[in-house]
């Protein structure tokens, strides 16, 4: 197979959309991330990397708190416009008929309609040039109760969006199932 070299390239596949929120001056704001993922399994965290300009990681650095809310595919609009706004010209909460409510950390606002809310505690900022890692604790978690099977996170049922940045700019669901996770490679070592 022949390669083309395109040079130091962020190309992970696939990005999540996601909505990071943060009280701003008090206010509710949240806006829509690409750039995030695991970041540990003991303590559960997160990173989300946020350029320095934004206006949610100001909210960020004032309560050192933040939410990660994972919108399904009904919410593609309002995620796309947390994307395309900035909260300090606009209620964004307010433009996409949010219900915001608040978990066990006060200034951490989260978004009902969202299937899955995280609360984070901030553990690290890094500045690493264009854009801020939010290293974060995950405190709670919410989860829509219908978007449980046997009483754990379906991720059918929660059908969360992707974003695809290239060739051109593009939301997607997720696709169907390629192989049971921790069996499929067995074949593999079975031959060997």
């Amino acid at each position: 197979m022949t390669k083309k070299l395109f040079g130091p390239q962020t190309w992970l596949y696939p990005e999540p959309a996601l909505l990071v929120g943060a009280n701003v001056d008090g206010k509710p704001n949240f806006m829509a991330v690409a750039w995030a993922g695991t970041a540990c399994g003991d303590p559960p965290c997160v990173s989300v990397a946020l350029r320095h300009a934004r206006h949610t990681l100001k909210g960020i650095r004032q309560n050192n708190v933040f939410s990660v809310n994972i919108p399904s595919t009904d919410l593609v609009r309002e995620t796309d416009y947390c994307g395309l706004v900035s909260g300090v010209k606009t209620d964004k909460a307010k433009d996409c008929n949010f219900t915001v409510f608040y978990g066990s950390h006060k200034s951490v606002p989260l978004i009902e309609q969202c299937p899955i809310n995280m609360e984070c505690e901030v553990l690290h900022i890094l500045n690493l040039g264009s854009h801020a890692l939010i290293v974060g604790k995950i405190t709670e978690t919410h989860v829509s109760e219908d978007c449980l099977t046997d009483g754990q996170p379906d991720v059918k049922k929660i059908n969360p969006i992707i974003y695809n940045p290239r060739p051109a700019t593009a939301y997607y669901a997720l696709g169907k199932k390629l192989a049971a996770s921790f069996s499929v490679g067995k074949e593999i070592k079975s031959k060997g």
